[in-house]
């Protein structure tokens, strides 16, 4: 009778442990990263590079919106570069100890990036990298205006310089403004 609850007893704990831990070996979804939104992050040291996305105008700019998230101890100057018409451009973000910069926020503007072939649906490359630190080259993806959360993000045309003309000096001498003298 012993023998029997004895081993009653070591079957029960073996099926409880083989079915308790089946999902012991099996990947956690929850430590699986991924982007949650339309946007691509990346991890540059202590840089956290979070949702970039670019909102494109059609033509030949877009606005960059991206958070920078600075986990470190001290500040950091990112450079975040891009092609623009053939040539190598870069940006310079200034991101605080312990803090997080949001570019195309309420409180801070996106990036202009002009002279870019970035065409809504597209990926556009963006590199990341700031110090001695290896940066991330990151396929950022290209919206345009069609989503209303995205409607207030495409870019404003650039001012065109318009030529006035100068004011002319008049040409006949202008009469001496009479002074006038006291009363005897």
């Amino acid at each position: 009778m012993r023998a029997r609850i004895v081993a009653s007893a070591i079957l029960a704990t073996a099926i409880l442990s083989g079915t308790a831990g089946c999902g012991l070996m099996a990947p956690q979804a929850t430590t699986i990263r991924y982007d949650a939104s339309d946007g691509v992050s990346g991890d540059v040291g202590d840089i956290a590079v979070r949702n970039a996305i670019l909102v494109s105008d059609g033509a030949d700019s877009a606005n960059l919106v991206i958070t920078l998230v600075n986990q470190g101890d001290s500040a950091h100057i990112v450079g975040v570069q891009y092609e623009s018409d053939g040539e190598k451009v870069t940006e310079e973000l200034t991101v605080e100890a312990n803090s997080t910069l949001a570019l195309g926020s309420e409180d801070e503007p996106a990036l202009a990036l002009r002279g870019i072939d970035a065409q809504p649906g597209s990926l556009f490359p963006v590199f990341v990298q700031y110090g001695n630190e290896t940066g991330a080259r990151l396929l950022v993806p290209v919206l345009d205006d069609t989503l209303e959360p995205y409607s207030t993000l495409v870019p404003t045309p650039e001012p065109t310089p318009v030529d006035l003309p100068l004011p002319q000096a008049p040409t006949e001498p202008l009469e001496p403004t009479p002074t006038p003298t006291a009363a005897p």
